[in-house]
C-alpha cells in the first residue's frame, strides 16, 4: 500500500512538472553587473539566442545587465535562493561565499598570457575549482574571460612608490586587500556599479579593470590616467542555481550545455579584441591618458607584488597556487 501511495506521489509530481512546462517556457533569469557591450554582456545575449534556438522555444533566457536587478554582494544570495537562475559573476565573488580557492585567480602577475590562462581554467584544475560550489547549492557551468587588468588613477602609475596613500577601489577579494597594501596603498571594496560616482567624487582615487570595463561604465571621463599594467587577471565563472538545473528535463539541459559550450568559445575570442578595441577608443575620447609600461617599470610592480602569493598561501592553499605555477611554468623568483 505504501509503495502505491509513493508511486502516485510520483506520479502526480511528474504530472504536475509537465503541466508547468506546457504551460509555458522555462525561464532562466540571468543577472549581471556589466553593459551590454562588454565581453560577458555579449556572451550573456549570446547564450541567450542559442538556447531560445537549441530548445525551440521550451526555454527564455531573461538577461539583466548593469545590476539592474542585484549588486555585486546580493546577487549570490539571490541565486542560492532561487529568485534568479543564472550568474556570471567575477571569480573574486567567491571567496566571501566561504570557496577562498578561487582567490587564486587574483594572485597579481600570475597568468602572463591568454595561453597560460587557460591551461588552468580548462583544465582539471578549473574543473576541480568549480565542483567546490556544488555544497553551496551552487553548479558551475563555464570560464569566461573579460582579459586583464589594468590601473586608472588620478595620477600616473609608474612605480610602486606611485601608489602610496591612495584609495584604490577593489573587489571584495583578500588578496586584492593584500595587493594593493603591498603597493602602499588603501584598498576600498565597493559595488561596481558604485564606482563611477565614487570615481567622480574622490571617495577613490582610482581602481583596477579590463580596458572594456572601464571604458562601457564610462570611467574614461573621470580618471585622467590609464596604465597598461597587465598585472591580474578578471574572468567570470557561469554558474546556476543546483536544484534548478538539476529538475530540468534531461534533454532541455543537453541543449543548454551544448549552448554554453558554443557561449564560451564566443566570449573567450572576443575577450581579448574585445579590450583591445575599448583601449583605442579610450585613446580617442581624450579624456584619458594611456601609459604602457616599459618592461624595467612593469618588472617593479612585479616584484613589489608577487610576495602576496606566499602571504595568501594559508588562505588559498599552497597546494592549488603548486599546480597553477606546474600548469603555467610561472617563477615567483622571476
Amino acid at each position: 500500500m505504501q509503495r502505491r501511495t509513493m508511486l502516485g506521489a510520483a506520479f502526480a509530481l511528474a504530472l504536475s512538472a509537465n503541466a508547468v512546462f506546457a504551460a509555458g517556457p522555462i525561464v532562466i533569469k540571468f543577472s549581471h553587473v556589466v553593459a551590454n557591450d562588454t565581453p560577458k554582456g555579449k556572451a550573456a545575449l549570446y547564450f541567450k539566442k542559442l538556447a531560445e534556438e537549441r530548445t525551440r522555444g521550451a526555454v527564455k533566457v531573461e538577461v539583466y545587465p548593469n545590476s539592474q536587478l542585484y549588486k555585486d554582494k546580493e546577487e549570490l544570495e539571490a541565486l542560492q535562493l532561487g529568485a534568479i537562475q543564472m550568474l556570471a559573476p567575477s571569480l573574486a565573488k567567491f571567496g566571501p561565499l566561504g570557496v577562498k580557492e578561487f582567490e587564486a585567480f587574483d594572485l597579481p602577475f600570475i597568468f602572463d598570457n591568454y595561453e597560460e590562462l587557460h591551461k588552468v581554467t580548462q583544465g582539471p584544475v578549473g574543473v576541480s575549482l568549480l565542483k567546490k560550489l556544488d555544497s553551496k547549492g551552487i553548479l558551475g557551468l563555464a570560464y569566461w574571460d573579460n582579459g586583464f587588468k589594468q590601473f586608472s588613477a588620478k595620477k600616473p602609475l609608474k612605480t610602486p612608490a606611485d601608489f602610496k596613500g591612495l584609495k584604490m577601489r577593489i573587489q571584495s577579494s583578500k588578496v586584492l586587500d593584500a595587493q594593493m597594501r603591498a603597493l602602499g596603498s588603501i584598498p576600498q571594496q565597493m559595488a561596481f556599479s558604485e564606482v563611477y560616482q565614487a570615481l567622480q567624487t574622490g571617495v577613490v582615487d582610482g581602481t583596477e579593470n579590463p580596458v572594456s570595463n572601464f571604458y562601457t561604465q564610462k570611467m574614461h571621463e573621470v580618471q585622467p590616467y590609464l596604465m597598461l599594467s597587465n598585472h591580474g587577471y578578471l574572468g567570470y565563472a557561469v554558474i546556476v542555481n543546483k536544484p534548478f538545473w538539476d529538475g530540468l528535463p534531461s534533454t532541455v539541459r543537453t541543449q543548454l550545455e551544448s549552448a554554453m559550450k558554443d557561449a564560451t568559445k564566443y566570449a573567450n575570442d572576443i575577450a581579448k579584441s574585445e579590450n583591445e578595441v575599448d583601449t583605442e577608443n579610450v585613446k580617442k575620447s581624450g579624456k584619458t591618458q594611456v601609459l604602457p609600461l616599459t618592461p624595467i617599470e612593469r618588472a617593479g610592480l612585479k616584484k613589489a607584488m608577487v610576495p602576496v602569493h606566499a602571504q595568501m598561501a594559508s588562505r588559498i592553499g599552497n597546494d592549488l597556487i603548486q599546480s597553477i605555477y606546474k600548469e603555467t611554468g610561472f617563477n615567483p623568483a622571476n
